[in-house]
């Protein structure tokens, strides 16, 4: 990044952060009033005092100057400015060049409209976030994949077809679909490549699964698709897809995977 664009990053970050700290009162963070104020919103001491942070270093970082600060540090100012998950996904794009991880959120979710839109397709559809964890789904994706009967940590579509024996099974074009699913993941991780979520489940894939361990490590030249082209239904019946993918929430990196018959297999 040229010396231009880091201070236009930087320049929206001090606005970003001032805008949110003045946007709120003492009552709204729990901390008594002392009177008319001379500047709207929190001082930069109640912000710091709140984050868990130095006072100097915070004025620093509301400042845009040339610091590093840890992730730590960043969640710590996400929870005393009181943003919500676009809002810090937006703080750490800025500050990190990264979304955060997904335990910064206390609920990753999608909204009740997206989840109807869900609903009201008839045929399978899921959303998946950067690290490829499944956080919502449709009906006719849940009899296909069987989502709500996993652990939540298990809800995760890499964990499924590379961890997953009885899943395997299921996917008579196991080899394609492995390759293509991990040739997309491919393109995700490199907008987040030093994520420790996105890390940890890289070294937990090659420690359960020999096939990934191997792939991961050679040169992947295939189609990049986020959906499984080929299922056996419960029946033992070959169900064959097409997907179209749709952006529900660019800031958090919330994908909606679709799916199609495949009439022309």
């Amino acid at each position: 990044m040229n010396d231009r664009s880091l201070r236009r990053t930087r320049r929206e970050l001090s606005e970003f952060l001032i805008r949110h700290r003045h946007r709120l009162t003492p009552a709204d963070v729990g901390l008594p009033s002392t009177g008319a104020r001379r500047t709207p919103g929190l001082r930069r001491e109640e912000v710091a005092a709140l984050a868990g942070v130095g006072l100097t270093w915070y004025t620093w970082f509301e400042q845009g100057r040339d610091i590093q600060v840890s992730e730590k540090f960043l969640l710590g100012v996400a929870h005393a400015l009181k943003l919500d998950d676009a809002e810090c996904s937006h703080l750490f794009l800025l500050a990190h060049g990264r979304p955060p991880p997904p335990e910064a959120h206390h609920r990753v979710s999608v909204t009740p409209r997206i989840q109807q839109l869900l609903d009201d397709l008839s045929g399978p559809a899921y959303v998946l976030n950067l690290r490829w964890d499944v956080i919502a789904w449709n009906p006719a994706a849940d009899r296909l994949f069987g989502f709500s009967a996993r652990a939540r940590e298990a809800r995760n579509l890499l964990h499924m077809v590379f961890a997953d024996p009885e899943l395997r099974r299921r996917l008579p074009a196991w080899n394609d679909d492995a390759g293509r699913l991990l040739a997309q993941f491919r393109y995700d991780m490199a907008v987040a490549p030093d994520d420790p979520a996105m890390l940890a489940l890289i070294e937990d894939l090659k420690a359960r699964s020999p096939h990934f361990r191997s792939r991961w490590a050679a040169t992947n030249g295939q189609v990049a698709q986020r959906g499984i082209g080929s299922v056996l239904d419960a029946d033992g019946a070959r169900l064959d897809f097409q997907h179209e993918t749709l952006v529900v929430d660019e800031h958090r990196h919330l994908r909606m995977v679709v799916y199609f018959a495949d009439t022309e297999r």
